[in-house]
């Protein structure tokens, strides 16, 4: 095991979330908009579709984890590291090499300092503080994000169909690899969960924009009126690795 000073305190990776709920919209953006977001991080993203790339949108309450009580947001896109080859592939392409391509972490704001200096410090993720307004008791399921006072976006997602549970016992499932990038590093880090509660939804997802430069980030994007698919999780448990080299 391998362990981290965040704050005066010992953190050992891999790092486990024993407890959250989350909800996703995953969005079909324009490609070359994607990949002029992400070149600072040398990573391209991948073309799911002619002209069509992957950003998913996330918001999760973190109940019972190493890093403590938090809620976070995540902006994040299909990506392929340096030297994968074109990101011009289709989706079939994308799936059978999984190895390569997986989820480049653009953002993420959280609202606990102790996760902040803990996710940069031990993972490079882009975390910032931000204020994080969580309603998950209703039928809906919203996020209300600011950032310096600003609105950067009310997110509201209507869980959809049941999906079955996998069966107690089964071990940890492999999730693709998160690609994070900061202070001029791009790492991997492999990290694996375990869901119940999901529930799945083609579209599905309200989102207002806001006035802050993420908003506006987005909304360059050519961010669809519809999501493509939403997911919700009514219990999630991961387990975080120590990252590697991309």
């Amino acid at each position: 095991m391998t362990s981290h000073l965040i704050r005066g305190r010992r953190v050992g990776t891999p790092v486990r979330i024993r407890d959250a709920t989350a909800c996703a919209a995953v969005y079909l953006v324009r490609a070359e908009a994607a990949r002029a977001v992400l070149a600072y991080s040398g990573l391209d993203a991948v073309e799911v579709l002619p002209g069509r790339a992957v950003c998913t949108l996330a918001f999760a309450q973190y109940r019972d984890g190493d890093l403590g009580a938090y809620h976070e947001f995540a902006m994040a896109f299909l990506a392929r590291p340096p030297g994968g080859g074109s990101g011009r592939r289709g989706a079939l392409s994308v799936l059978r090499d999984l190895r390569s391509a997986g989820a480049i972490v653009h953002w993420m704001p959280v609202d606990e300092e102790f996760t902040f200096e803990a996710g940069r410090a031990i993972w490079g993720f882009p975390k910032e503080l931000a204020t994080i307004d969580l309603r998950l008791s209703g039928p809906y399921k919203r996020c209300v994000l600011k950032k310096d006072g600003r609105l950067v976006l009310d997110m509201l997602v209507r869980p959809g169909i049941p999906v079955p549970d996998p069966p107690i016992g089964w071990p940890w499932l492999t999730a693709p690899v998160a690609f994070t990038h900061l202070d001029g590093v791009t790492r991997r880090v492999p990290w694996s969960f375990r869901v119940r509660g999901v529930r799945l939804r083609p579209g599905g997802a309200l989102i207002r924009l806001g006035n802050h430069p993420i908003a506006k980030e987005l909304s360059e994007l050519g961010l669809p009126k519809h999501a493509f698919l939403t997911v919700t999780f009514g219990g999630l448990s991961l387990s975080i690795e120590e990252p590697l080299p991309a």
